[in-house]
C-alpha cells in the first residue's frame, strides 16, 4: 500500500514525532540528547523555520515546528535532523545501521477542529511525557524539554524557541499569557488522573 503523501506547506504548525529503531532507548544517555539539541540548532542555522517546542525522551521525541514562507518544508527539516543525529550517534558508538524506526509522524495543528486548544493541550502532552516515563515528578524539572520557555519569560533554552502566535494571543503581557496557559495544564492533570 502506497504511503499517503505528506502535506508540506508554509505557515503550518506541525507536531512531529519519531521513535528509535525497535523503540530501543538509544537516546537514554544525556550525550545523545545533547547531540539532538546541537543538530536542531544546526538545522535552525541552515533552514528558515520556527522551532516552537520539544521534548526528547530515551526512545522517541516530540517537536512542534512552524514552517514559514520561503522556508524549508517540514520534510526537509526533519530529514536533516534525523539524518545528522543518526550519523553522529553511529560515529560516537562506532556502529552502522539504522537509528530511527520509521519516517516521522506529523499532525497539523491548524487542521484540527479547535487549533488553539489542540496546540496548548499538545504542549502539555509533550511536556508530561517525562512524568509518564517516570523521569521527573514535574515537567518543569525535565532538562530536555522546552515547557519552561512558556512559563518563565527569562528562561534560557538550549535551543532557540519561537513562542507560537496562539500563545502570544493569550494576553498582552507574559504573565497574563502564563496564567491562561496554566489552565490547560490543570485540565491536562485532571485528564491524566482520570486515566490512571
Amino acid at each position: 500500500m502506497a504511503r499517503k503523501p505528506r502535506l508540506c506547506a508554509p505557515g503550518l504548525t506541525y507536531h512531529v514525532m519519531s521513535r528509535c529503531i525497535e523503540s530501543s532507548e538509544k537516546m537514554k544517555r544525556d550525550s545523545v540528547k545533547n547531540i539532538m539539541e546541537e543538530v536542531i540548532n544546526m538545522a535552525l542555522s541552515k533552514y528558515a523555520f520556527e522551532f516552537i517546542s520539544y521534548t526528547i525522551l530515551s526512545n522517541h521525541f516530540h517537536f512542534t515546528i512552524k514552517t514559514v514562507e520561503n522556508g524549508a518544508t517540514i520534510s526537509r527539516i526533519m530529514q536533516y535532523i534525523k539524518a545528522r543525529v543518526a550519523q553522529r550517534y553511529n560515529k560516537m558508538m562506532n556502529r552502522i545501521g539504522p537509528f530511527w524506526n520509521e519516517r516521522f509522524k506529523d499532525i497539523i495543528i491548524e487542521h484540527s477542529d479547535d487549533p488553539e486548544s489542540h496546540f496548548f493541550n499538545n504542549l502539555w502532552y509533550q511536556a508530561f511525557n517525562s512524568v509518564r516515563k517516570g523521569y521527573v515528578s514535574d515537567p518543569r524539572k525535565y532538562r530536555y524539554s522546552s515547557i519552561n520557555a512558556y512559563l518563565d519569560e527569562n528562561y534560557q533554552s538550549t535551543i532557540k524557541i519561537t513562542l507560537h502566535p496562539f500563545f502570544l494571543a493569550l494576553g498582552d503581557t507574559f504573565s497574563e499569557r502564563v496564567k491562561k496557559f496554566l489552565v490547560y495544564e490543570e485540565r491536562y492533570r485532571k485528564r491524566m488522573a482520570f486515566l490512571v
